[in-house]
């Protein structure tokens, strides 16, 4: 059976700084979504902006506290913050408890982690398993059935192995997870070929992969170990279901890789980067670090430090997002960035974010204008004249 908590006391307990609107002993029993909560359960909203949507979402949510964003709670007026009340109430939810918190998905899962610990694996290492005499392993370690660990591998203290999974050439940190299906340490993908029979000839193996502290690697995934030097993952990084990490690579702290990144070999990834889902990195190039990848990119060239890519080619967005694309940066561990390199810009992006709404709502909409100063006949052309040219010239195009 759950323990139940108040909304204060898991507050106070995870140690961050919140705001509470309503009940402050209201007891909280579970966790769930927005939509399918209940008035004993803990749900959060992740959105940053105080639009209708955003306030329905909450207004509507059953759930008997819900974590909000801090920025909803500082753009949102005394008479909308009363809106939104109403709204609780006129949904007949009135007892709700609204806890506003700088990041409401980070804080939920500390507080869901209080309320539902996750279920310790038991540590043994299973009967079924094909060890090496020459292998060592860890204290606390858990290894699964019909795992296969080869010579000369090692396992760190407090980590998982799960089942189905074959190790070669490795040594793999502490408190590390390795899921089902991982195939880590085989030969790599590198042949040569000769010059007159084309016949290919295969290009040795002496490497391992080096896996450090605190590394998940999902299931299904294959990491190759390297030619004549390592594979390396360094400490924290988390790599997701079926990816692909060839020979040589060296990824730094700290980074995500999504399902289905294909990463080629002798490859240098950076440190806090994210890596979006079934990108590709080409062979023998340098993602610098704070590197945001998109989703269905192909990178064939370097990655300057804190950029953004996407597309096929991969090229630069970084200067093309606008403001409401902070939580980008956040993915990949960045605090600001310059929207616009001819300008200088020092403050963080959240603080324009919320500057840049009080002004519109003060200001005027202007006139937009097209820019044509940097083509080469160097004209400034305005909408007005543009869809007048382009009357007359249907005008005349028709009479023809």
């Amino acid at each position: 059976m759950l323990a139940t908590w108040t909304v204060k006391s898991l507050s106070e307990k995870n140690g961050y700084d919140f705001k509470i609107y309503g009940p402050k002993e209201k007891p909280i029993t579970d966790i769930a979504p927005l939509n399918k909560a209940t008035r004993k359960d803990l749900s959060f909203c992740s959105s940053e902006v105080a639009d209708n949507k955003t306030l329905e979402s909450i207004s509507k949510s059953k759930a008997g506290a819900i974590l909000c964003n801090n920025k909803i709670r500082k753009s949102l007026t005394n008479t909308r913050l009363m809106e939104l009340t109403n709204r609780i109430k006129d949904n007949h939810y009135d007892e709700k408890t609204i806890v506003f918190v700088d990041n409401p998905r980070l804080v939920f899962i500390k507080i869901a982690k209080t309320i539902k610990p996750e279920n310790k694996i038991q540590k043994v290492i299973s009967k079924h398993a094909v060890i090496s005499d020459s292998a060592r392993i860890g204290k606390d370690c858990y290894i699964g059935d019909f795992v296969v660990i080869g010579d000369g591998c090692t396992i760190g203290d407090n980590s998982i192995i799960q089942s189905r999974t074959t190790l070669q050439n490795c040594q793999i940190g502490n408190n590390c997870t390795v899921q089902s299906g991982t195939v880590i340490g085989e030969e790599g993908f590198a042949f040569e070929r000769k010059k007159v029979t084309f016949e290919l000839e295969k290009f040795p193996h002496y490497g391992l992969v080096i896996i450090k502290d605190n590394v998940q690697i999902s299931a299904n995934c294959s990491i190759a170990r390297g030619s004549i030097s390592d594979t390396v993952i360094e400490k924290g990084t988390k790599i997701d279901s079926l990816c692909h990490i060839a020979h040589n690579i060296h990824i730094g702290r700290n980074t995500q890789v999504t399902a289905g990144t294909v990463i080629g070999g002798s490859t240098t990834i950076g440190n806090n980067c994210w890596l979006g889902l079934n990108c590709t990195i080409k062979n023998k190039i340098t993602v610098g670090n704070k590197v945001i990848v998109g989703s269905g990119s192909s990178v064939i060239h370097d990655i300057s430090d804190e950029d953004i890519v996407a597309g096929n080619p991969a090229k630069s967005i970084k200067n093309k997002l606008n403001l409401g694309n902070y939580k980008l940066f956040l993915m990949a561990g960045q605090t600001k960035a310059r929207l616009n390199t001819n300008e200088k810009q020092t403050e963080p992006l959240e603080s324009q974010h919320l500057e840049g709404s009080k002004k519109k709502r003060n200001q005027k909409p202007k006139r937009k204008i097209y820019d044509y100063s940097k083509s080469n006949n160097g004209y400034k052309i305005k909408r007005k004249m543009l869809a007048f040219l382009y009357i007359v010239g249907s005008v005349l195009l028709y009479s023809v």
